[in-house]
C-alpha cells in the first residue's frame, strides 16, 4: 500500500493533507524487519502495511486495520459526538481515531453502547462495524459486571429480589440480574445481560435503594486494567479481542 493511502486509512487527514505530511519530512516508518524508523519523503512509495510502524509529528502510531480500543471513561463525560452538558468521551482519544476514514457519513470510532455521564469504567470503541454490532446485540447475553455503590445498606431481600427479577415501568417483563455478589454493606458487584436505559439505576430504585455511584469494571472476560486511570486509552491486544469472542 502506498505511503499516503496508510496515512490516510490511519485518520492522519484527507489525502492531500497526507501528502504534505510525507514531503515535508514528518513522517518515518519502520517494519518488523527495520532495527530503526527512517524518513520517507515520497507519498507514492509501497510498504507491507502489517506491523508497520509510523511516526507522524513525533507521534508514534502502529498501524491498524481496523481499531480496537478500550477507555476508562472519567465521571462527567457523555459518550456522544454531540454531548448536550458534559464534554465528549470522544475528546479524550487522539485525532487519528476520531477522523479514521469509514465508509457510513460517521467517521471514526464509534463507542460501543454508552455509559451515563456519572457512570465510570470500561468503554470499548472501535471503527468496525461488524464488532460493534456483535458486541451490542441483545441476542448475544453478553456479561457486563457493574460495581454499585448504594446510598443506603444493601439487604439480603434486595439481593434475592434482583436476581429473581424486578418490573421496569417500561416493560412488563422481568429484569433479573445474572449475578449479584455483595462486597460489603453498601457494595455488590451486579452483572447484567442486557442493557436497557439506566437498568442498574432502575433495577436498584425498584428494590428500594438508590445508586450513589456506578462503575463498569468487565465485559465478557475483558476487565478494566487496574492500572488505567480515568480518561485513560489504550489499543486491545489480540488476546483482549480473544476474550470478547
Amino acid at each position: 500500500m502506498q505511503l499516503q493511502e496508510i496515512l490516510y486509512s490511519q485518520g492522519f487527514g484527507t489525502r492531500r493533507v497526507c501528502v504534505g505530511l510525507i514531503q515535508q519530512g514528518w513522517v518515518s516508518v519502520r517494519d518488523a524487519d527495520a532495527p530503526e524508523s527512517v524518513t520517507c519523503l515520497d507519498p507514492a512509495l509501497d510498504f507491507d502495511e502489517q506491523g508497520l510502524l509510523l511516526r507522524v509529528q513525533g507521534q508514534d502510531w502502529p498501524y491498524q486495520a481496523k481499531a480496537y480500543v478500550m477507555l476508562n471513561k472519567p465521571v462527567g463525560t457523555e459518550c456522544s459526538q454531540k454531548p448536550s452538558a458534559y464534554p465528549s468521551v470522544y475528546t479524550l482519544l487522539p485525532g487519528p481515531l476520531r477522523q479514521r476514514p469509514a465508509r457510513g457519513a460517521v467517521s471514526g470510532v464509534q463507542a460501543v453502547g454508552r455509559l451515563d455521564q456519572d457512570t465510570t469504567g470500561l468503554l470499548l470503541l472501535s471503527d468496525d462495524g461488524q464488532f460493534i454490532h456483535r458486541m451490542s446485540s441483545p441476542k448475544k447475553h453478553l456479561p457486563k459486571v457493574y460495581q454499585v455503590t448504594a446510598k443506603h445498606p444493601v439487604d439480603e431481600a434486595q439481593m434475592e429480589r434482583l436476581l429473581a427479577g424486578v418490573v421496569l415501568d417500561d416493560d412488563p417483563r422481568p429484569v433479573r440480574a445474572a449475578a449479584c455478589v455483595q462486597r460489603d454493606t453498601y457494595h455488590l458487584d451486579l452483572t447484567l445481560t442486557e442493557g436497557k436505559y439506566h437498568q442498574v439505576k432502575r433495577m436498584i430504585a425498584a428494590v428500594g435503594n438508590r445508586v450513589k455511584a456506578l462503575h463498569r469494571s468487565r465485559i465478557g472476560a475483558l476487565e478494566l486494567p487496574a492500572d488505567m486511570a480515568p480518561g485513560q486509552w489504550r489499543w486491545l491486544r489480540p488476546d483482549e479481542l480473544e476474550l470478547l469472542k
